[in-house]
Formats: C-alpha cells, structure tokens, sequence
C-alpha cells in the first residue's frame, strides 16, 4: 500500500499520450473486421476462390497472432517506442499495397505483411502504457480506456467499411490507415517515453521462428481439413505443427531468458482465464462472417445499412460487462459468471440454427445479441482474473500471453467455423441449382454466395433467381453447421468455467518486486 501511495501520478502528457497510444490500437484492431463487407466488392474485383477468400481473412490474424510474442520480446530489447514507430511506418506502406492489390494473391501477401506490422503495435502499446501509468488506480483507469478501445475498433471495423463501400472502392477500407500512422509517427516522439529492460536483453530468433512455424501449420491444416476432408499431407501439417510448438516450449523450459514464463500457467487461475478467453474469441470472431454476409448479401442490404444493422445488438451487450463487473464485487464467484455467461452464448448460437434464408431480420438479431453478451460477460472477466493472478512485476508478460492467445483464438475461430459453413455451403448449393447450368457457372456457384449471386445476376428469368434463392438456403445451413460447431464449443467452455475456475479467486499477491522497464531519454 505504501508503495502504491508513493507511486508518482501520471499527468496530462501521459494522457495525451495514451490518446495517441489508442491510434494503433484501434486500426490493428479495426482491421481484424474491416473486411466484412468488403468481400463482395473484392469477389468481383480480383475473383478469388473459397480458400483464397478465407486467407485474406485468416493470415492477417495468423502472423499477428504469431508474432505477438516475438515482437514483444524484440520491444525489450530495442525499446517499445522504437519498435512502435517502426510498426506504425511498416503498417502504414502495408496499408498502400493492400490497397492497390491487383490480384488475390498480392492481397493475401499483403495481408500478411499487415499482421507482421501490426504484432508490432500491440503488445508496444500495452507495454507503454503500463509504464506511463506507475499508480495503480490510474494504471486500472487506462487499462480499461485500452480494452474499449480494442473492442470498439472491432465493432467500428465493419462501420467504417460500409460507409468507405458506399463511396468508394474497397481499397478505401484499407488506405484509411495511412494519414493516422503518419500522425503516430510524428507525435510518439513528442508524448511518449521511451522504455527497455535495463541491461543486456538477447533477442532469441530461434524461438520467433519456432512460434511462428507451430501456429501457420496447424490453422492450415485444420482449415483444409474442414473445407475438403482428411488427408495425410493436412494432418501431418498439424502433426508437424505441434511437433514445432513442443520443441518450442521446450526451448523456453531451458532458456535463462524465455520469451514466455511458464510457470505462470501453473496458477490455475491464469491458465484457466486463458482458454476461457481463448474460447470466446474463437466463438465472437470466428461467427462474425456469418451474421454480416448473410444482412448483407442473403438479405441483400448495402454495406453500409448492413453495417448498422449489426450494431443493435451492442444495445444489449453495452450492459453485460458492467453487469459481470457488479456480480464479481458482489462475492458472486468469476468462475460461475463465466460458465453463466457461455451458456447465454450457447443459446443464441443455438437460436441462429433455426434462422432462415426468408427469416425476418430481428431473429437473427435477437440470436446475435444473446451470444455476443454471453462472450462479453466471459472476456470482461478474463483480463481482470488474467492480471490479478500474476505478480505485478509479472503483469505485462502476462497481457502479452492473454493477447496471443486472444488473436489466436479469433484467427482459429475464422479458419474453423469459417471451413465448416463453406464446406456444408457447397454440399447444400449442389444439390439446389436448376440443371443446365454453364460449367463455369457451376463452379462460381460452388465457390462463394457471392460468386453465386453474380451468376444469378447474369442468368434471365426465373433461372436466375432460382440459383440466387438455392445460394442463399444453402448458405443460411452452411451458418446452421457453423453454429452447431460453435455450440459445442460454448457448453465444453461452460463445463470448463463451473469446474475449473468455481474455487478460483482473484489474488493481488504481487508481493514480489522487481525493477520496473527503465526509462530511456
């Protein structure tokens, strides 16, 4: 207590600086759902197939989520401004490319080069942010300002997709990036302190490539398997990236500076707030593509209305996390709130499989809503149980493992229940076309609901709109199967939650001290 007393307050420089610390944040996070609506406009632009399609979603969020680690280590060795004016620069020339992509491939490729600069960001960020803030109540205050700000740049994603679709072409979405890195970079040199880790840091480039070689394999070959079967070059790829991650912690088991601290997930508290996180992102980002698509495209509004739409169920969610808040100081155990708060999840997910291609659009909105405020309920929990398990000395290695662990999920979520619906999509569109159908034609149709839809457009008649009607039933249970998955998932999270963490408590026990990140300049 006496050292929280003493601990200096931050003045306004700091906040002003964290203003400009949630410029990054919200674009990284923006971009994780920026896409949304956009994937029509680039399906009859660049013509990308079904895989294609899933990897310009999935591999920004794969090397984000693979990098996350590496780059927070290279922060301490170079320094966390640094490396942030670095990402901002690289964020912002990625921004261009994805921009003027000509073809599915460059987008793919920049893409992922937007995930590297973007790993750069975040843990950057967060790490500033808790050595600007040395008092702990202030510290608490920013923390939260960060975590709305990650989830409001995911719900401002879409949002601002729209309304750049309604008025431009889809490279807009991404060009927007541009002027607020260039704004980062000029006045993180003005507002923000540098900070490293005093002393010799090592950069262990061997364990970067083994975190990254473990997490592209596996989502690869998870993803191919949902969308066309077992074979043994896609399970070995799995097979292959487990191997890696093992040797990979192993690595940090024996290294006298690890990138992560394994003995954090002995606390079953830690651990145990981890998976729960881990679960709802896998659930939240995952389904995401499925109630945008289909306001958009099955229902056949604008971007831009679409995008609206799918903000009502933010009225209900806006009240799920001050809610689990109130329980938790009520004495109400966190770990009965979360299982609670999956299994509100598991009913709207359950409310989406009786959703129709003709439903009326409160249903599925009604259905969005109690799934999203279960998962919100479970994540504004998890970062609270996650910090307070940890030594405060120990806090930033663990929001780092939270964060990879949370883009991980979200990218996880995208590949899996993002296969299951194409792979039930273009087994349902089969058998619902109208025969005599063009090769070509039937192909498209196959492929995406958007590539259906431009058939249908260039079909006359009732042929025509027979394709565009068997697309879209098609869809709607390709969404039935993804929502079954995510079914599953919420009542093993929930079973976990009630047993798991029932007796878990969060501790302050952060008695151990350690010299805080040393001020550089």
């Amino acid at each position: 207590m006496t050292t929280q007393a003493a601990a200096p307050l931050a003045g306004r420089k700091e906040w002003i600086g964290l203003a400009v610390l949630l410029l990054p944040l919200l674009l990284v996070s923006m971009d994780v759902s920026v896409l949304y609506f956009a994937v029509p406009f680039i399906s009859n632009d660049l013509h990308p197939t079904s895989t294609q399609q899933l990897w310009i979603f999935d591999v920004y969020g794969f090397v984000l989520a693979g990098l996350l680690i590496t780059m927070g280590s290279l922060g301490d060795r170079i320094g966390r401004r640094r490396l942030l004016m670095i990402g901002a620069a690289a964020f912002g020339a990625t921004s261009l490319a994805a921009a003027y992509a000509g073809s599915a491939e460059a987008l793919i490729a920049a893409r992922a080069l937007l995930g590297i600069g973007g790993a750069t960001l975040m843990p950057s960020t967060l790490a500033l942010l808790r050595n600007m803030f040395h008092n702990e109540k202030q510290r608490a205050t920013a923390v939260a300002i960060w975590t709305a700000a990650l989830t409001f740049g995911i719900s401002l994603g879409p949002i601002l997709s729209g309304f750049l679709l309604e008025h431009f072409w889809w490279g807009s979405v991404f060009l927007i990036n541009v002027p607020f890195m260039v704004l980062l970079v000029i006045l993180a040199p003005l507002l923000i302190p540098e900070f490293r880790v005093p002393g010799r840091v090592r950069f262990d480039l061997v364990s970067s490539v083994l975190s990254l070689s473990a997490v592209l394999p596996m989502i690869y070959g998870i993803k191919e398997i949902a969308a066309h079967g077992v074979t043994p070059l896609r399970a070995g790829l799995i097979v292959a990236g487990l191997a890696v991650g093992a040797l990979f912690l192993r690595r940090q088991q024996t290294r006298p500076d690890p990138m992560i601290d394994l003995s954090l997930f002995r606390r079953r508290v830690f651990s145990g707030s981890i998976l729960m996180n881990l679960f709802a992102m896998f659930a939240l980002v995952g389904f995401a593509i499925f109630t945008t698509q289909f306001i958009q495209t099955v229902l056949g509004m604008q971007p831009l209305e679409a995008a609206l739409w799918s903000l009502a169920p933010s009225l209900g969610v806006g009240a799920a996390a001050p809610t689990a808040a109130t329980l938790a100081k009520k004495g109400v155990n966190r770990g009965s709130i979360m299982g609670v708060g999956f299994l509100i999840a598991l009913a709207g997910f359950a409310m989406i499989t009786i959703v129709q291609a003709d439903s009326p659009l409160w249903m599925l909105l009604v259905a969005a809503m109690f799934y999203a405020s279960g998962l919100v309920v479970v994540m504004s929990l998890c970062t609270e149980m996650i910090i307070g398990a940890v030594p405060a000395e120990r806090a930033g290695s663990a929001s780092a493992l939270a964060e990879t662990c949370s883009e991980f999920g979200g990218a996880l979520g995208m590949a899996v229940l993002g296969s299951i619906g194409t792979a039930v999509y273009r087994s349902s569109v089969a058998d619902g076309v109208p025969a005599g159908l063009a090769p070509e034609a039937l192909d498209s149709v196959r492929e995406t609901l958007a590539g259906a839809t431009m058939v249908a457009q260039a079909t006359p008649g009732p042929r025509g709109d027979e394709v565009l009607a068997a697309a879209r039933e098609a869809f709607a249970t390709g969404m039935h199967a993804a929502a079954i998955g995510a079914v599953v998932i919420m009542g093993l999270a929930a079973i976990i939650a009630f047993t798991v963490l029932r007796r878990a408590t969060v501790s302050a026990a952060a008695t151990e001290t350690q010299p805080e990140l040393a001020p550089v300049g």
